[in-house]
């Protein structure tokens, strides 16, 4: 099975057009946006469970047993979730010994959508960390919840949909496993953006796997497959190589981009104040 394939027929990843780099949260822009989540099956059905989370969030008790009755009968009803699922687990299996691992972690939403799972494939006890810090933790089949404040010298492995700079891990995920008095040891997710988050949690000691890199290699897959043009590859490369250098270098060749922002919808012009008031690319 071919998981860059599933990326691009769910939409996981999309390329934006020529001359119309998307704008991220942060106000940089960029030539690819990810929603890893998406391989659920469809964005509509990950955007259904993403609802569903947040109806589930005022019992944080209750949450992991209902969403794994969801996640289970998605993995049993939908084929690219569950290739995607096998895929993750067996990649655990060959990179890890799976009985140094005590629990299994997944954070605060989209985690959710595969640290459920594996952890009941893998028959191992499972964390859900919440954005406040909070952690219930719950037998593999999810039968029994309840929350948990001392894990003294456990060792964890935390599944997430992606990495990026690793930001909600250093701010969350490691910190709430170290209040319980435990580390996480290792980290899996479907999709690494390559932004140093694998570094970052390395000089955590923690090791970092992933079943797909966005680099050079993916983009080639989407030129042969069609999907980009060669002018579109070509951005893609520059900015994998450098990305703020290329962005910076693109905004100076086509100034308009940049005005025609502040002049769009109201989301489009906050991230591109963000990027002038910040002046994130230098060109102040």
């Amino acid at each position: 099975m071919d998981i860059m394939s599933y990326l691009f027929e769910t939409n996981a990843i999309k390329f934006c057009e020529e001359n119309k780099p998307f704008w991220y949260t942060s106000g940089k822009i960029g030539p690819f946006f990810i929603n890893t989540h998406f391989v659920f099956g469809s964005e509509k059905e990950a955007s259904l469970f993403l609802s569903f989370i947040d109806e589930c969030l005022n019992d944080k008790i209750a949450l992991p047993g209902k969403l794994f009755k969801k996640v289970l009968h998605q993995y049993e009803s939908n084929k690219i979730y569950r290739d995607v699922v096998n895929s993750m687990k067996d990649y655990i299996e060959k990179n890890i010994d799976v009985n140094d691992i005590d629990y299994i972690s997944g954070g605060e939403r989209r985690d959710w959508f595969f640290s459920n799972i594996i952890a009941h494939l893998l028959g191992k006890p499972h964390i859900s960390i919440f954005k406040d810090l909070s952690t219930v933790v719950s037998d593999s089949n999810f039968e029994d919840s309840e929350f948990v404040t001392d894990l003294k010298d456990k060792k964890v492995l935390h599944v997430a949909d992606l990495i990026n700079v690793a930001s909600s891990y250093l701010r969350a995920w490691i910190p709430a496993i170290k209040n319980l008095g435990s580390d996480i040891l290792w980290s899996a997710v479907v999709v690494d953006r390559m932004q140093g988050g694998k570094e970052k949690l390395e000089d955590e000691n923690v090791k970092s796997l992933s079943l797909v890199n966005v680099d050079c290699s993916l983009f080639k897959k989407a030129l042969d497959l069609g999907i980009i043009n060669e002018n579109q590859a070509k951005l893609l490369e520059d900015f994998y190589i450098n990305p703020d250098e290329t962005m910076k270098t693109f905004l100076i060749n086509h100034p308009d981009f940049l005005e025609n922002a502040l002049n769009s919808d109201e989301k489009t012009r906050k991230r591109a104040k963000l990027l002038i008031d910040g002046n994130l690319y230098g060109l102040n």
